[in-house]
């Protein structure tokens, strides 16, 4: 079992979450083919130097093709992170993302729900 995290690995994911959040709104739905790319959560190693991003991507049917031109832009979005927090971390941690599923994991139950 993980053990919980600390308040500093909270305070870094909440930073990073929040700066990644304006930096993929400001290239906005037209860089990932008209799709809307949210960070839903980060989870930062104890060690800070790994940040799990999560994505949600709506409509859904783009989520691979946006996961792919994400990961392939992945040093250039840690190299932006890294001039908009540079002051505030020593390092800045290697991002990895992950497809965040809970939208349609909630839209398949409403789905059932109305069966």
């Amino acid at each position: 079992m993980d053990k919980p995290a600390s308040t500093r690995q909270l305070k870094v994911a909440r930073e990073i979450q929040k700066v990644l959040a304006e930096i993929i709104r400001s290239k906005g739905m037209a860089a990932f083919g008209g799709a809307m790319v949210t960070v839903s959560e980060v989870r930062v190693s104890p060690d800070l130097s790994v940040a799990k991003t999560y994505v949600s991507i709506f409509p859904s049917e783009k989520a691979e093709a946006v996961m792919n031109m994400l990961n392939e832009d992945v040093k250039g979005l840690r190299g932006e992170l890294g001039h908009k927090v540079a002051k505030q971390f020593r390092i800045i941690p290697e991002i990895v993302f992950y497809l965040d599923s809970t939208l349609d994991y909630a839209e398949h139950i409403d789905e059932l729900l109305k069966k």
